[in-house]
């Protein structure tokens, strides 16, 4: 199929051929009849991309913040990949459609093939043949609305949630300022029911057309014409000023909000909408005690991935309107006649020429309301012709990659991609973008947009898992039963069934040829301390991880369906624990601090009187680095300092070492490759990557008990003699 995309590091604008999406559970796969173009958003987004590296840094400084943050703690080198890497993607434009139905996923209801819908979200509702769209974000269409017009719901339920955060009410009187495509549905909105508005903007055709739309009178923005302005809204409110002002344009104007505080009564209110600069003057707002509020896109729901992407609905008597019920509202409107947008719509492109079109309307030279057509019979397979499917080569690792987020871009894809030894056959993902973008960065001979292609395909010799954590154990298992190698980023399993479901597939299939991407035991620096530490007897370690906070959007959070923080994590540190000291934990004992089952300490015995402890963070300063490991014994002292240097002391001598950052990613992908091409046992033993599985997992229950986990007695329970790992 065919998408608009683009790189946000060249800013390059192309129309793509990508897989299309395969439909998912939770949602409805949607062909695409017309798509809306928000010139605001999207042309935002658009010049933003042709910025040089530091002009992107001044437009978006809440994301430098996140890359010094992250340098002080991850280091330059890993920093620097990882933004590169998300910068120099195909990203989707585009976040409101209509279409027809052509796939339903599985336990989605009220929805039917063939049923016109329009849709939302700026990952699902984008330019493209085809999208696939949670439940939530997407809204039956009568037949009495063109399907063009409700290709505008999304925007619409934009300018109709700050509507409601205004509290509006019949009769009452508003002032637009910034009359674009947002502003002139909010002056049909605002007519619909029953309000008085007047409106602004540097421009005057828009201000004529709002008029021609209902507004009572509209007027260009200058000193000149604020006077007469004034007078008219005097004659309309009795003298007492508008009740409301909407901010609905883009302005770095310091004076824009002493200029709406002019226009209002006493106790008005104003509602930003649009990115915008308010430097409230104190007396202004304080004498006519104006209350200011903020318009969060399409309404509640919007940002919270249990909502959108989960499709778990807010209840109706806590939450009257959510953003599917104010896109539904939008529709009714539409199809009853009471809403109109045909006089938006200033011009209908085919998508074909949609990179022309994003041209000329950055130079200004189309209208406000822009909708790309599509085909009605768009294709939705994709042949990928970069180049033939790999045959067998002795030596070599045929690879297929499932997942391809920017972890794995950035840290995992560059190491195999220079790889001499792989060949990157297939790689699958959830979005035809990033598929593509895989093929363009790395050198696969195809993508597609499910697992299941990789899982059976025969040209293919190992698969390397990198998706979201709760489908670790399902994909590897899948794997194991193909006969493929299997590499999975951690973890390997997100609760104890799927394990046993894994061990159970490993004991009736012999294939044991699986790695777990614990790579901080291959740190060059980190084997270095061990190479120079020479203990003996029982040991202590203390290992501290400051993990920080999440924004509050991160998948990581979502617990109940992804596994917690710290099980998505925490195998790493005991991992390093238990190859440190060449030996799998008896015994777990886990604390929380607080209320946050991720912020917990964990103590483990070791059989040999050895003992280790595990504080991991989910608080703390961020500038401390992140990783610390200390190791006591009777005949010496290591210390470990995330990864940029350790010392050792040891009979009176000291030995120090700093190095460049490094985990360890290339050489435990170069030591899973090696094993895979010569037939060799896993770099890590099976048993080992099980046993760290299982003690991650009851460092949780541990701490949820309140009481200490035995681990020997769950491998005894087990009663497995694995299959050989060789």
């Amino acid at each position: 199929m065919k998408q608009i995309a683009q790189n946000y590091k060249s800013g390059e604008l192309k129309l793509i051929d990508v897989p299309a999406p395969r439909c998912r559970p939770g949602g409805v796969l949607v062909r695409t009849a017309f798509s809306a173009v928000s010139t605001g958003t999207e042309m935002m987004k658009f010049t933003e991309g042709r910025l040089s590296l530091l002009g992107k840094a001044r437009a978006r400084p809440d994301q430098v913040a996140k890359v010094v943050r992250s340098v002080r703690q991850q280091g330059l080198a890993a920093t620097y990949q990882k933004v590169m890497n998300r910068l120099d993607s195909y990203t989707p434009l585009g976040y409101s459609l209509s279409g027809t139905v052509v796939e339903v996923g599985e336990g989605v209801g009220g929805f039917s093939v063939g049923q016109r819908v329009c849709c939302g979200g700026n990952q699902y509702a984008t330019h493209a043949e085809y999208n696939w769209v949670p439940v939530n974000l997407c809204v039956p269409l009568p037949d009495s609305a063109a399907l063009d017009q409700a290709a505008f719901t999304t925007i619409a339920s934009i300018a109709l949630q700050a509507m409601r955060q205004s509290e509006i009410r019949f009769g009452e009187t508003a002032c637009v300022i910034g009359l674009g495509l947002i502003g002139q549905i909010m002056v049909r909105l605002l007519r619909s029911a029953g309000v008085v508005v007047v409106g602004l903007d540097r421009l005057e055709a828009r201000c004529r057309q709002a008029e021609a739309a209902g507004a009572a009178v509209c007027a260009v923005a200058s000193d000149d014409a604020a006077a007469e302005f004034r007078a008219r809204i005097d004659q309309l409110t009795a003298g007492n000023g508008v009740d409301c002002v909407f901010i609905t344009a883009g302005s770095d104007d310091p004076d824009l909000a002493s200029r709406s505080a002019a226009l209002l009564r006493d106790r008005g209110r104003i509602v930003d909408i649009g990115k915008c600069t308010l430097n409230l003057p104190w007396s202004e707002f304080y004498d006519k005690e104006l209350d200011v509020r903020f318009s969060r896109s399409y309404g509640p729901g919007r940002y919270d991935p249990l909502y959108e992407e989960g499709g778990i609905d807010y209840p109706i008597g806590h939450v009257r309107w959510t953003e599917k019920r104010n896109m539904e509202a939008i529709v009714a409107l539409l199809a009853d006649g009471r809403l109109d947008f045909s006089s938006l719509i200033s011009e209908t492109v085919p998508l074909e020429q949609a990179t022309s079109a994003f041209e000329r309307m950055s130079r200004g030279e189309v209208g406000l309301g822009m909708v790309f057509a599509y085909p009605d019979a768009a294709p939705r397979a994709m042949q990928m012709t970069y180049r033939p499917a790999v045959a067998l080569r002795s030596g070599r690792v045929r690879l297929g990659v499932i997942g391809a987020g920017n972890y794995a871009s950035s840290m995992l894809l560059p190491q195999l991609a220079s790889n001499q030894r792989v060949d990157l056959v297939e790689v699958a993902t959830n979005t035809g973008l990033s598929g593509a973008t895989a093929v363009r960065k790395f050198g696969f001979a195809r993508a597609s947009t499910d697992a299941a292609s990789v899982l059976g395909a025969d040209d293919i010799d190992a698969v390397l898992i990198a998706t979201r954590h709760a489908s670790h154990a399902d994909l590897a298992t899948q794997a194991l039963r193909a006969g493929k190698a299997v590499f999975v980023e951690k973890p390997l399993a997100i609760d104890t069934s799927s394990l046993d479901r894994l061990e159970q597939v490993i004991r009736e299939t012999g294939n044991s040829r699986l790695m777990v991407g614990f790579n901080r035991r291959f740190s060059p620096l980190l084997q270095g301390m061990r190479a120079a530490f020479a203990p003996a007897g029982p040991q202590t370690l203390q290992y501290r991880v400051i993990a920080g906070p999440l924004e509050k959007s991160s998948w990581y959070l979502q617990a109940e369906s992804e596994g917690s923080r710290f099980v998505g994590e925490g195998g790493h540190f005991i991992d390093v624990l238990c190859w440190w000291l060449g030996a799998e934990p008896v015994r777990v004992s886990a604390s929380t601090a607080g209320k946050d089952v991720d912020n917990l300490v964990a103590t483990f015995d070791f059989a040999d009187g050895s003992v280790a402890s595990l504080s991991y963070l989910t608080g703390g300063d961020p500038r401390v680095p992140k990783e610390a490991l200390e190791i006591s014994a009777s005949t010496g002292f290591a210390a470990f300092d995330n990864f940029s240097g350790f010392e050792v002391w040891h009979a009176g001598q000291r030995t120090a070492k700093t190095a460049r950052l490094d985990k360890g990613q290339r050489p435990m992908l170069d030591a899973f490759i090696a094993a895979v091409a010569s037939g060799a046992a896993m770099p890590i033993a099976l048993d080992s990557l099980l046993a760290t599985t299982r003690a991650t997992l009851a460092v949780q229950e541990s701490a949820a008990a309140g009481m200490p986990i035995d681990l020997t007695a769950g491998a005894a329970e087990q009663g497995v003699a694995h299959a050989s790992t060789a």
